[in-house]
């Protein structure tokens, strides 16, 4: 079986989908022996590079943002060149911009199954910010648009994959009726409970032994709510100066608001831009008391994943997509989203045995969610498809 993945959310400074597409070619070199891959992307350049089983196709694309060096693929006859070229047996769309439209399309040209992975529920993360300054009637009248839009898109595919079952749930109600939840997962061989070195990470960074070091990772961006991160920071440093380091890995619009705190924190806030290197990256989970997740619109949350993983508890704002992937208890949780909640939030966990709560979370998320469980059951999912697809 060739698996296609196509989608324009991957760049060299990309998180969740890059991730993800990367831990499937992983999988297929380590575990599939009779697939191949090929991942169509936009790039600075129209190259192509091999690697094993893989083909990657990269396709000259206008960036939308040079911090986050993002790119829009707007050259949608080359996808096409591509997909009569390489003749994939199934296709994966994982955005719902014009890149859906174009797998589907060509689905249909070569007559295989196409599926897509609901991997940003964009209704929210985009549609309902921008709307909020318009009135309730045009934020209803968003709303309702983007569910017409979700339905009649994702309704085209031959299976629409979602990370948790509360999104399946959303989507069924909006209409979209051939769900099917596929949890997100995490490399156990990096992300996991190595202690050694902690002492050494911690130093390295500035953060004293007896201060609570907290973390986060991702974009800084509206989506990902790290403006009210940053205010809740600035209020835990004026209550309580000395005891709490914040250590952010991530690049993104909200860069300034950072840098401003940054400012404000007398060197309590380090900040590296990115991290490509898994296994540096696991080093930070590992070294951090709390990682803080501001999030109140993630599909799944793998960040927070792969920080149990490797022992570290999480705090965060109540009733988001991922609280089910949280193997801890969240009674300290911010029950509203508010930089003042979300700052007594940290405040609160960080009082409790933190290393009994991160030591049980990463035995739950290493016996649920390897990606080798995650690709043996989408990987079955697919075969199914295929072997019962009629064109229309």
């Amino acid at each position: 079986m060739k698996i296609c993945d196509v989608t324009q959310f991957y760049s060299p400074l990309s998180g969740g989908v890059k991730r993800y597409v990367h831990e499937k070619i992983d999988y297929i070199e380590k575990h599939s022996p009779d697939d191949s891959h090929v991942l169509i992307v936009p790039g600075p350049k129209t190259e192509v590079t091999t690697n094993g089983r893989s083909t990657t196709y990269f396709i000259r694309s206008p960036l939308v943002s040079r911090r986050s060096r993002y790119r829009a693929l707007l050259n949608l006859s080359v996808v096409d060149e591509v997909l009569q070229r390489e003749r994939p047996d199934i296709i994966e769309s994982s955005d719902p911009y014009q890149i859906a439209w174009k797998a589907l399309d060509g689905g249909r040209k070569l007559g295989v199954p196409v599926v897509a992975f609901y991997h940003s529920h964009f209704p929210e993360a985009y549609l309902r910010t921008s709307a909020k300054y318009f009135g309730e009637r045009v934020r209803r009248w968003v709303m309702d648009f983007s569910a017409e839009y979700v339905c009649d898109l994702y309704n085209r595919f031959a299976a629409t994959f979602v990370p948790s079952a509360k999104l399946a749930e959303v989507l069924h109600k909006w209409g979209v009726d051939n769900v099917h939840v596929v949890q997100l997962g995490v490399n156990t061989a990096i992300f996991n409970r190595q202690l050694d070195g902690v002492a050494g990470t911690r130093a390295s960074l500035g953060v004293a032994s007896d201060q609570t070091f907290l973390l986060y990772v991702g974009r800084l961006a509206k989506e990902k709510n790290t403006k009210l991160l940053f205010e809740a920071f600035e209020k835990l440093h004026r209550r309580r100066p000395h005891d709490f380091h914040l250590l952010v890995i991530g690049d993104g619009p909200d860069r300034a608001r950072l840098l401003q705190t940054q400012r404000r924190s007398d060197g309590a806030l380090t900040w590296i831009r990115y991290c490509a290197d898994s296994a540096e990256l696991a080093r930070y989970y590992r070294a951090a008391d709390l990682f803080v997740h501001p999030g109140v619109q993630e599909t799944f949350g793998l960040v927070a994943l792969e920080a149990q993983a490797c022992g570290t508890p999480v705090v965060g704002i109540r009733g988001s997509y991922m609280d089910r992937i949280i193997f801890h208890e969240q009674e300290s949780w911010a029950r509203e989203n508010s930089a003042e909640a979300l700052a007594e939030a940290i405040e609160a966990q960080s009082e409790k045995k933190l290393s009994i709560l991160g030591k049980a979370a990463s035995v739950s998320a290493h016996a649920g969610h390897s990606w080798t469980q995650v690709f043996t059951q989408l990987f079955c999912i697919y075969r199914e498809l295929c072997a019962n697809y009629r064109r229309p």
